[in-house]
Order: C-alpha cells, then structure tokens, then sequence
C-alpha cells in the first residue's frame, strides 16, 4: 500500500504552553563567540520517502504535466521561466496566461521549447521550458499548461516595481533533498505565518547522486515534492555540489547535465555567460547568485562577470545587496571547513567594499550565523589571519539545513570562534522579510517548534542607507 505523508497539522493552543516552556528551558550556552545552542535533536537516520509516497503521486491525467516549477525570467522582476515535464509524449510546449481582475483580463499564449537528456540508463521525460515576459508588477497571474486532454492551472504573484522602499520576504532553504524531514521543512516553510514571497534555493536539490548511477528517477521525485511551492512562487536557483553529477567511469563527464536541462536560469539579462552565476533585481533588492563549483580564479569568466556586475548596484534603487552561494566562506562546523577558503580570499575584499548586506550559502547540513566580519588584511607575511569585526562586512549565514538524506552535521568547532554569533544543528528554513531601504527582520526557523517560532533572530540595518552596529553578541 502506499505510503501516506500528511502535512503536518498546525499547533493547537495548548501545544503553545509547551513550545513557551520549551524556548525557556532551552538555554544557549555563551561560547567564546556568540551562542551554540543547546537544543538537542534526537539523532536519528535521515530518510528518504520511498517512491510510492503521496508527495511523489503523479497527477491525474495522461501524460498530464508534471514537477511544474517557476523562476524569475528577466533582471527585473517582469518575466518568469514556467518548466515543467511530460513524461510519455512532448505535447504542448505553450502555456496560457492570464491577470486576476483588473483591465487585461484576456487570456495570452506564450511559446517555449522542449528539451530531453539520458544520463547512463535513464532517459528523461519531455522537459519544457517557457519564458512569459512584459508582465505586470505587483499582480496575480494564473497559468495554464495542456498536455493533450490533461490541463492543470497554477498562479504566481509578480514582486511589486522595483524600488528603495518597496516591502519584499525571501524565503531561505538549501541542501533540501527527499527525506521526511525535507517533507517537514517544505511544510514548515509553506505554513510560516511570514509568508514568503520567493524562495532563494542556495543548491543541492534532488540529492539523486546519493544513489547508484545518479538514479535520475530521484530528480523527478524531486520535482513533484517541491511542485506544490514551486510552482506558485519563483525559486531562485544556485547550483551546489550535487548537482554537479559528472562521473566518467559510467561514462557521464558532463558536468550539472541534470540540473541544466531542468532548472533553467536568466543568467543572459545580466550578461553572465553560465547558468551557474547571474543576478536579477526583485522589488528592493539586487542578488548576486555565484557558483562555489565553477573557476572563480582571476581571469576566469565568473571572476570578470562579478568584478564588473559589483559596480552596477544602484543602492538608490535597490538598497539591499544579498549573494548567494553554496559553499559558505564562515563555517565552524568541522564537516566542510575552510572548503570555500579559495573563493573567500579571491572576492571577500569586493563584498566589503561594496557593502554586501548578507551572504547565504548551505553545503554544511546545520543552521549557522556569523557576526559581521572580514578578514583582508592578511599576506604572506603579516600573520593577520583572524576575521575582526567589520560594519562593511556581511553577515554570513549557513542554511544548508533542509533536512536530506545525508543528516545533520553536529561535529561544531570548540571554543566557538569570535565571529560566530548563533549555531546550531537542526533541520530549518529562514525568512529574510524586508521592510524599507534601511531595515530588514530576520528569523530561522526550525522544524521541530511551531510555525510560528523563531530559534534565531536579528534585525539588519541596511548597510547602504544605515551602516549602525548591527551586532547581536554580548562584547566583552
């Protein structure tokens, strides 16, 4: 029989005394840095759902489409790429599309193409790709995608007009995976009262490499588990390790093919010539999207791309500069350390110098928050090798805690380091909700509380329009 996965219910009211009791028992140990939470996960095996789970069910229909997902098309927030698969025949590869109310109320039809890509034994379904652009701002839009006699409408909300002050919440998830506890994070990020708006993914999705051959049958798992948020609102893609999936000895040496061929990106509006490293502007914030897996060494393409993209940030127009990344460059876990070492000395000076709000990145599976610091001074020579506190520098922030099948990495540093303000290791997502040009709320949530329940928080101060200590440590 097939396995059944609920989303998981709302707390009632009187679970709300437990959580209270929970938060007030739950004391941070104060480390040499900032915080190490005492919280305790039970450890257990992360799992993946078997492949008859409920969230994996194909939708009713001959070869109806299926693992439907949205990005944003353009560099400025009026487009979005619609994909999706049709698994026995090609079918339709236009979408029609419509605006709720208002005075363009007829229905429009835009074109798109198909692609397909075997990988060892496995030959993919019929993936469309279908960019809808001159959308308006700040507007509801539904969609419809036909496939012979099986049609499935979706909709999306377009980001208000970019702007210094216009109100946007990013939602944060990485290193998501399969497993049940994948299952709760989407379900924990879907019912946050915060209501993101846009998820920016910071890589590894499907997990697939985890399996003998790459078993790209857990791609398109992934692709209908992720369906119900994806397809509503724009996930805005970074690429990580695994989905990398080059393997010559079963004769696959081209590197991200799976990943290129389903998830497309809109690296050309921003004059980018990979998929791997692009930027777009959505309503007041400009984002960088780098790629820790392709060269980044000087003359490089990605390195001349963000010496010259870096420049073009109007903070008149869009104050809050994020980046995005897999590797992260401030880690005290011991799995993954110092691993995004070469790219931090290659560019941090460039993130200070122009004043980079925050940085996210995953790779390591636990939940981390730096203070803001930078550590440029060092040479050969000198010995200034320790990160000092910074008001240029971002904060850093590690959420490669989406919960996959490759579990928690609970192996922190001790003494915890200066520049560490929060760390802990659960299964999470977070909310960077954006308020004006000078100020920023945000919250990690992890799945074990209530979906109300914030485990960190901090308010950013824009360090554009308002460079104050944002600092959440207790100094000495």
């Amino acid at each position: 029989m097939a396995s059944r996965l609920r989303i998981h219910s709302i707390f009632s009211s009187s679970s709300a005394v437990f959580v209270v009791l929970g938060l007030l028992l739950n004391v941070a140990e104060v480390c040499n840095g900032g915080v190490t939470s005492r919280y305790v996960r039970r450890l257990e095996q992360s799992v993946d759902m078997p492949l008859d789970a409920d969230v994996f069910r194909l939708p009713p229909g001959k070869n109806a489409p299926q693992q439907v997902h949205i990005t944003q098309g353009d560099h400025e927030g009026k487009a979005v790429i619609v994909s999706w698969v049709t698994p026995e025949k090609e079918g339709s590869n236009s979408v029609v599309y419509w605006s709720e109310g208002g005075k363009h109320k007829e229905k429009h039809k835009a074109e798109g193409s198909v692609t397909r890509y075997t990988y060892y034994n496995y030959t993919s379904g019929y993936i469309h790709h279908c960019l809808i652009k001159h959308l308006e701002y700040d507007t509801k839009y539904y969609y419809k995608i036909e496939s012979g006699k099986s049609a499935r409408t979706f909709w999306f909300m377009t980001p208000p007009e970019v702007g210094p002050d216009a109100p946007y919440t990013f939602g944060l998830i990485g290193d998501l995976g399969q497993t049940y506890d994948s299952n709760k994070t989407l379900t924990h990020y879907q019912m946050n009262p915060l209501k993101g708006q846009t998820v920016l993914f910071v890589g590894d999705l499907s997990y697939a490499d985890d399996y003998p051959f790459h078993d790209n049958v857990r791609w398109d798992t992934w692709g209908r588990f992720t369906e119900r948020s994806a397809a509503y609102q724009p996930w805005i893609w970074t690429a990580g390790n695994h989905e990398i999936d080059f393997d010559p000895e079963i004769g696959e040496n081209e590197p991200f093919k799976p990943f290129t061929h389903r998830y497309h990106t809109p690296y050309k509006t921003s004059g980018s010539t990979a998929p791997f490293w692009y930027s777009i502007k959505r309503a007041s914030a400009y984002i960088i999207v780098l790629s820790s897996y392709s060269a980044y060494g000087k003359y490089t393409p990605q390195y001349e791309w963000l010496q010259n993209e870096l420049p073009k940030v109007n903070r008149s127009e869009t104050p809050w500069l994020i980046v995005l990344m897999h590797s992260p460059w401030y880690n005290s876990n011991n799995y993954h350390y110092m691993e995004g070492e070469t790219m931090r000395v290659m560019y941090e000076s460039w993130f200070t110098n122009y004043k980079v709000d925050v940085v996210f990145a995953g790779h390591v599976h636990a939940y981390e928050r730096s203070e803001r610091v930078s550590n440029t001074k060092y040479n050969i020579t000198n010995k200034l090798c320790t990160p000092i506190e910074d008001q240029s520098a971002p904060v850093y922030i590690t959420i490669g805690d989406g919960g996959n099948i490759e579990g928690l990495a609970n192996n922190f540093t001790e003494p915890q380091p200066s520049y560490s303000a929060f760390r802990e290791a659960s299964f999470g997502h977070a909310v960077f909700d954006i308020k004006n040009k000078t100020h920023a709320y945000y919250s990690w949530h992890r799945n074990q509380d209530g979906y109300a329940v914030e485990a960190d928080r901090m308010w950013f101060f824009n360090r554009y329009w308002k460079p104050v200590d944002d600092s959440t440590t207790v100094k000495a």
